[in-house]
């Protein structure tokens, strides 16, 4: 195992983030901190260090106990890091989400959503219900 290693390339080998270029986006829009210090995607990391990350509204914190320098199924990711997340954050999507909206439907005989129609649905509910 490594000395040291990049906060992207770390968050990413955690699963933490879906891809790498997501860890960085997250970096270099400063919500990855380690205190009140913002960290750039190159910033190198050890283990022990406390990371907040704001990720889809939700505020997470890690403490990082092992450093990867690739990807690594779930199973082995998880003893890295330990999850130090608020409950009530944990909770934070289900509190708001349950019981607000109901189902979704179409109506009969419409068929599937064309791909114009599908962009104009996305586009509504990320500006009537995004959390971030």
């Amino acid at each position: 195992m490594p000395d040291k290693v990049r906060v992207d390339k770390w968050l990413w080998s955690v699963r933490i983030f879906k891809s790498r270029t997501m860890a960085t986006e997250a970096c270099k829009k400063g919500h990855v901190r380690i205190g009140e210090k913002t960290l750039k995607p190159a910033t190198l990391i050890v283990g022990g260090e406390l990371l907040d990350v704001k990720k889809n509204g939700y505020n997470l914190n890690f403490k990082v106990l092992a450093l990867l320098n690739k990807r690594v199924s779930a199973e082995l990711a998880q003893p890295c890091y330990d999850d130090l997340t608020p409950e009530d954050e944990v909770n934070k999507y289900k509190t708001w989400f349950v019981g607000k909206f109901g189902v979704e439907k179409r109506e009969r005989g419409a068929g599937r959503p064309t791909k114009r129609e599908r962009r104009e649905i996305d586009n509504f509910k990320i500006d009537r219900y995004n959390v971030d």
